[in-house]
C-alpha cells in the first residue's frame, strides 16, 4: 500500500500532538487500556498508538471511533463552530457594500451627466 507522507506545519503538528495526549488522557482517566480502546473502536493498536501521537496520516474516521469509544464524539461539533475569523470577513464584505460608491448610471462618463435631449413631435 502506497501511503503518502503528510507534511503539517508545526504549529498544526503541535495541535495533533495536543489531541493526541488529550485522547490518551482520557483513556486513562477512564481506566480503560489501549487494547480495549482499540478494540471497541474497530481498529489495530498500532493505530491507536498512532492516532495518541497526534499522526496525521490516521483517517480521521478513526480519530472519531476513537472519541466515541470514549463518549468524546460531540466535542468533534465543536471545531469551527465559533468562526470568528469568517464572521469578521463576512462582516467587512457586508460593511464594504454598504460603504462603496454606487455604480454610475449608464448615460454617465467621468462622472459628467448629460442632459436627455428629447426630439420634438
Amino acid at each position: 500500500m502506497n501511503s503518502k507522507k503528510v507534511i503539517l506545519l508545526p504549529t498544526n503538528a503541535k495541535l495533533l500532538e495536543e489531541l493526541g495526549q488529550n485522547l490518551r488522557l482520557a483513556r486513562k482517566r477512564r481506566k480503560l487500556t489501549a487494547e480495549q480502546v482499540a478494540e471497541r473502536s474497530g481498529i489495530a493498536r498500532s493505530t491507536l498508538w498512532n492516532i495518541e501521537r497526534g499522526d496525521p496520516g490516521v483517517a480521521i474516521g478513526s480519530y472519531m471511533q476513537v472519541l466515541f469509544v470514549l463518549g468524546l464524539e460531540k466535542d468533534i461539533n465543536k471545531v469551527a463552530s465559533d468562526d470568528l475569523l469568517g464572521r469578521k470577513l463576512e462582516d467587512a464584505k457586508y460593511l464594504h457594500a454598504k460603504l462603496a460608491p454606487a455604480r454610475k448610471a449608464s448615460g454617465m462618463k467621468s462622472g459628467i451627466m448629460k442632459p436627455n435631449r428629447m426630439k420634438k413631435s
